[in-house]
């Protein structure tokens, strides 16, 4: 299957999905976000595939959702309350189909990850970084919650204190930070990412399949289990957030701002 917003590459037992849209930072356009999900649905029943790896192409990860997506804005316009929450889920799927995905996931990250690259990066199981990195949640800047079912996942990499400090401060932070907090495994310069996330997707290509995925699905339960009931209202929240004046005062300043850019 080809991409217009991908690349996807294999060596071996492991695959590399590449974000293509560099020009933009990467930023997820609904397109490139059904792109994604496509994707990974394609290694639902690969069993030769053991290792994923994520990353993006150019000088950034990604740099969250694209707020100029034609398509998205249509979306945020949209005067049926019923139609913003059914249009929150596509995030949401997009989270779930990494979670769910059977092979283990690396994120090899660089440059910025924000939002909703950061909570790609939470939704795989290990995260590399390269010493330039700056990741973290700003959508409280723009009057957002934190969406898409992630809230938990950044809980369970760095504890609840930390947590508050990156959805409710809404900084992008450093990566030296981000190593003591957990939320990165590995921590390289710019030019190790590409090698060390290899060997570390290596490593555990190396490991019994079966043995591996079943691992992988029964820590995610228990991790996810008391989050099951709290965040499914979490697309909720984001239409009723996108209600508000601060965040249409926020997303005018946002968009007013990157035209000028």
């Amino acid at each position: 299957m080809s991409y217009k917003f991908l690349n996807i590459q294999r060596q071996g037992t492991i695959a590399t999905l590449c974000l293509d849209r560099p020009a933009c930072g990467n930023a997820l356009s609904l397109a490139l976000m059904q792109e994604i999900i496509d994707a990974v649905v394609t290694f639902k029943y690969d069993t030769l595939t053991r290792v994923v790896i994520f990353r993006g192409n150019g000088k950034h990860f990604s740099v969250g959702a694209d707020l100029k997506d034609p398509a998205r804005q249509e979306q945020q316009e949209d005067s049926d309350l019923l139609h913003r929450v059914h249009d929150t889920q596509l995030g949401r799927e997009l989270i779930e189909s990494i979670l769910n995905i059977n092979q283990i996931t690396i994120a090899a990250v660089h440059g910025v990850a924000a939002g909703g690259a950061t909570c790609i990066a939470s939704a795989c199981d290990f995260r590399v970084g390269s010493d330039d990195c700056i990741i973290g949640y700003p959508e409280v800047k723009l009057g957002m919650n934190l969406s898409w079912g992630s809230l938990p996942l950044c809980y369970n990499l760095v504890g609840p204190a930390v947590a508050k400090r990156m959805v409710i401060g809404g900084e992008l932070e450093a990566a030296t930070d981000l190593l003591h907090w957990g939320f990165l495994d590995e921590l390289v310069s710019a030019s190790s990412l590409e090698q060390k996330s290899l060997e570390m997707a290596e490593f555990y290509a190396s490991r019994p399949a079966m043995a591996a995925q079943m691992i992988k699905r029964g820590l995610n339960a228990i991790q996810l289990a008391a989050s099951a009931g709290v965040m499914h209202a979490d697309g909720d929240q984001f239409a009723l957030a996108s209600l508000s004046d601060d965040y249409r005062q926020a997303r005018a300043e946002f968009l007013a701002a990157r035209e000028k850019k």
